[in-house]
């Protein structure tokens, strides 16, 4: 039986779209900790996924919400506060999405009116529903907001496309808006950077099978799973990491600190 870290916190989780997504893993993973939630994603998200499956056996209300909308976001969070009658203590922004990798545009040739669109989604959505919670003065002293990002924000995958620059966006918000509320407010803010994941998401990206089998062989632990994922974001939105903010968090097993790894040095004497 897990121990209950997170007995008597109250939060919202994003992106919860199917049982592959980290968001969901999550949620179940919060549960057993002892967590409770209100799980919200986009409309359109709920004809493409499974997320009443997840609110039944979590006992979470869900609430629709364009995370873009800043007046999606101010009914969320104000039904949210009604329905735990408490602030929250934990949130998760578990969201990203590129129009221009769904539909096969390569990042030498972007459609910046789709380029305008995932960049609101993915990263700008995040200063959109950090700034509702701050008015609101929606968050507990010590609580925690976590964002998931990824390495190509900082280093070149070609395929990553500009998902790229939304990352790198995300976690600079993550930063600045970080400072205030932590200086302000006792409000933790962190990203952490997760290995290539097989998600919905994911899954989309040119050539993702074959990076996410080179990721493994760099990585000195192996790829982080979704799940993995899931624990190292409980423990993050646990009391036991109080002091943390204003990081981008790497848990990818290591891939981030390898130059090159010998299985890889391996593979190219092969050939």
């Amino acid at each position: 039986m897990p121990y209950k870290i997170l007995e008597g916190k109250k939060g919202v989780i994003f992106g919860a779209l199917d049982e592959h997504s980290i968001a969901w893993k999550s949620a179940e993973e919060i549960s057993e900790a002892g967590g409770q939630f209100v799980l919200t994603n986009a409309p359109v998200a709920f004809r493409m996924g499974t997320i009443e499956k997840l609110g039944k056996s979590t006992n979470s209300l869900i609430i629709p919400a364009d995370a873009t909308s800043m007046e999606d976001l101010q009914n969320l969070i104000d039904k949210t506060l009604n329905h735990f009658d408490s602030k929250l203590d934990f949130i998760l922004h578990s969201i990203g999405m590129s129009v221009n990798v769904r539909k096969g545009k390569e990042y030498k040739n972007l459609n910046y009116d789709w380029m305008t669109k995932g960049w609101d989604i993915s990263a700008v959505s995040f200063h959109k529903l950090m700034q509702t919670l701050y008015n609101k003065n929606a968050m507990n002293p010590w609580s925690s907001i976590i964002a998931l990002t990824y390495i190509a924000s900082q280093r070149t995958f070609p395929n990553y496309n500009d998902m790229a620059d939304n990352k790198a966006y995300l976690e600079s918000i993550a930063r600045s808006f970080g400072y205030f509320f932590g200086k302000e407010k006792k409000v933790r803010v962190n990203t952490i950077s997760q290995s290539p994941t097989i998600t919905t998401a994911g899954k989309g990206i040119k050539g993702f099978n074959g990076f996410i089998n080179y990721a493994e062989k760099m990585s000195p632990l192996g790829n982080a799973s979704a799940e993995d994922c899931a624990k190292y974001i409980v423990t993050m939105f646990s009391d036991y990491t109080k002091k943390v903010t204003l990081q981008n968090l790497f848990h990818d097993g290591g891939f981030s600190n390898v130059g090159v790894s010998q299985d890889i040095i391996d593979l190219f004497d092969e050939a």
